[in-house]
C-alpha cells in the first residue's frame, strides 16, 4: 500500500495543529514501514487530505475518477470555526455546508475523537466515519532538565519563579482573553503565550488583549517543536482554555513532556481528563486561579504521571496500526 499526503495549500496552515496532524501521519505511517509520498505524480492506493481549501476538493475528485480511496481528515467543525476569525461566526453556516461538501466527497472520513465524531454525525454526513488520535510523538516530548534549563536561560528567568504557558493561534476560541485577565490578576506569576496569528484577522477586542502591555505576560510568537519542547519543559503549568476542540495535539503534547496541565471543562474532555487525577478543570477565571495556586505552590496532588499515561496511548505507533485497521475494514 502507497498513501499520497496531499501536501496543497497546506503551508497556509503549516504552523496550526492540522500542519502538525500531517506530519505525524507521515511519521506513523513510516514508522510502520507504510510507504507514502506527497509527490501527486507518484502512483498510489489512497490519498489522505487534511484540509478544506477547493485544491483539496479538487484532488478528491481526481483521485476518485482514477479510482483510488480518499481519506478525509476531519479536523474542522462549525462549532470550533466559531469566535476564531473576524466575521467567523457570521460565516459559520456556510462554513458547515462547504465542509460537509468537502468530506462527503470522500471514501471515509477520520477525525481525532468520539466527540468531533459526534458532531459530524450530527450533519448528516454520508460516509462512515472514524475517530482516531492525532496522536504525539512520546519519545520527542519528554520531560528533560537540560530542555528547562534551556527555556528558562533564554528567556531570563529566575529560579523561583513560577511559569504558565500556552499554546495557540491569537483567537477567543483558544481562551487567550481569559488567558490574559488571569495574567493581570497574577502579577506574581509569569505567563507565556506560544503561537501566532495575523492581528489583521481577528476581531478588535482580541488585538487589544494582545498589545495591552503586561509586565509579566510574554508573546514569543510561532516556534519550532524544538523550541516548544523545551517550554513544555521549561514550564511549571501548562494552561489550555480552550472553548471547543477537535482534540487539541498541544494538549497531548503537555501530557506527554509530564507538565501539570489546567483546562477548561468542555464537553470534549469530559469522559477521558478526569479532574484531579490527569488533569485539572476549571470553568471560569475564578476557578482558575484556585486551581493555578493550588498547582504551583503544591497545594494539591501531582497528575502528571496519569496523564502521561493517557499520551502513551496515543502515540504514533500505536495511532499507526489503528489507522492500517481501518483500512482493512472499509477494504473487507
Amino acid at each position: 500500500m502507497k498513501i499520497l499526503l496531499y501536501s496543497g495549500l497546506l503551508y497556509l496552515v503549516n504552523k496550526s495543529g492540522v500542519g502538525e496532524a500531517v506530519r505525524h501521519q507521515k511519521m506513523a505511517l513510516e514508522q510502520l514501514n507504510v510507504s507514502c509520498s506527497t509527490n501527486i505524480r507518484d502512483d498510489f492506493d489512497a490519498i489522505h487530505l487534511n484540509t478544506i481549501f477547493p485544491d483539496s476538493l479538487i484532488m478528491s475528485r481526481w483521485a476518485k475518477w482514477r479510482g483510488k480511496k480518499v481519506v478525509y481528515y476531519a479536523h474542522s467543525t462549525m462549532e470550533d470555526f466559531r469566535n476564531s476569525f473576524r466575521g467567523s461566526n457570521w460565516l459559520a453556516p456556510i462554513y458547515k455546508y462547504w465542509i460537509k461538501h468537502c468530506y462527503n466527497s470522500g471514501d471515509l472520513i477520520i477525525t481525532p475523537t468520539d466527540y468531533s465524531k459526534a458532531l459530524l454525525e450530527s450533519y448528516g454526513l454520508k460516509r462512515p466515519i472514524f475517530s482516531l488520535s492525532n496522536g504525539v510523538d512520546i519519545e520527542f516530548f519528554v520531560q528533560n532538565q537540560e530542555a528547562r534549563n534551556r527555556f528558562r536561560e533564554k528567556y531570563r528567568l529566575k529560579k523561583e519563579e513560577k511559569v504558565i504557558i500556552s499554546v495557540g493561534h491569537y483567537i477567543e476560541r483558544k481562551g487567550i482573553l481569559d488567558f490574559v485577565k488571569i495574567a493581570e490578576q497574577m502579577p506574581e506569576y509569569q505567563f507565556y503565550w506560544f503561537g501566532y496569528t495575523n492581528l489583521n484577522l481577528v476581531p478588535n477586542i482580541v488585538k487589544k488583549t494582545i498589545t495591552t502591555a503586561l509586565p509579566n505576560i510574554h508573546f514569543p510568537g510561532y516556534v519550532d517543536r524544538n523550541e516548544l519542547r523545551d517550554a513544555y519543559c521549561g514550564s511549571d503549568l501548562f494552561a489550555f482554555l480552550t472553548y471547543e476542540e477537535t482534540e487539541g495535539i498541544v494538549l497531548l503534547e503537555a501530557l506527554a513532556s509530564k507538565v501539570p496541565i489546567l483546562i477548561r471543562d468542555i464537553p470534549i474532555y469530559a469522559n477521558w481528563l478526569i479532574d484531579g487525577k490527569n488533569v485539572y478543570k476549571g470553568e471560569n477565571i475564578c476557578e482558575f486561579k484556585e486551581k493555578i495556586v493550588g498547582i504551583l505552590e503544591g497545594l494539591l496532588p501531582i497528575t502528571t504521571e496519569s496523564g502521561h499515561l493517557l499520551a502513551m496511548e496515543r502515540d504514533l505507533k500505536t495511532v499507526g496500526k489503528r489507522l492500517l485497521n481501518i483500512y482493512k475494514m472499509e477494504d473487507s
